[in-house]
């Protein structure tokens, strides 16, 4: 594995990336927003299984070989961000169509947190902007020299992924208590619900431009 110096650095830049709007942590909000702390916290964990999913098909090359293939990265693309428009449009239409018949006091209709948790997988699976950030950031820190190379890569990037499912976390916890103390203001709760809405319609779209990385 890499020295110690290089992996605290690796972990700050992870942190900073964990940060940083994404459709998961659009995701976790909305669905926090509309079913409260179960699903976020669920879709939580799901968007964090979806990462696996890039970093195990990174450590076997198989991220490597979507990217390669025009064909294969399109195809990911498209439909990755055709189900992210698809949900980001739910979430508004729910949002509405909950503020016309949910009374003050009321709670707003849930999916359940199975259901959160199976999105939540998908959602991150199928952004192959997830797969082209492991395979452009993991590998700087990789040495060569200190073992297998599909093994630090997975061990870096399940890192990455535990730092963003802290993150997607945080923004539960977040708007869990936005939820509570909104509680008496269904309009508010209706406006955060659409706004998380319109950016995973926004980022869906901004999917579907995205363009193959240079290879």
């Amino acid at each position: 594995m890499p020295d110690l110096a290089s992996l605290a650095l690796y972990a700050v830049a992870a942190l900073v990336l964990a940060v940083t709007p994404g459709p998961g942590l659009f995701y976790v909000a909305a669905r926090t927003l509309a079913g409260g702390r179960p699903e976020g916290v669920a879709s939580s964990f799901g968007t964090g299984l979806g990462g696996l999913v890039h970093v195990v098909a990174g450590g076997l090359g198989v991220s490597a070989l979507v990217l390669a293939s025009a064909e294969l990265f399109t195809a990911l693309k498209l439909v990755g961000a055709a189900y992210l428009v698809w949900i980001g449009y739910r979430t508004l239409r729910a949002a509405r169509r909950d503020a016309a018949s949910v009374t003050v006091g009321d709670a707003a209709p849930s999916i359940g947190p199975g259901r959160a948790f199976r999105e939540g997988v998908l959602v991150e699976a199928l952004n192959p902007k997830t797969a082209a950030f492991f395979l452009a950031f993991v590998p700087h820190f990789v040495d060569p020299a200190a073992g297998p190379v599909a093994v630090q890569f997975v061990v870096l990037g399940s890192v990455s992924v535990v730092l963003n499912t802290l993150a997607d976390l945080a923004v539960t916890i977040a708007a869990g208590r936005i939820r509570s103390a909104a509680a008496a203001r269904p309009g508010l709760v209706r406006r955060l619900r659409e706004a998380s809405g319109a950016a995973m319609i926004t980022l869906g779209l901004g999917l579907a431009l995205a363009r193959r990385p240079a290879a």
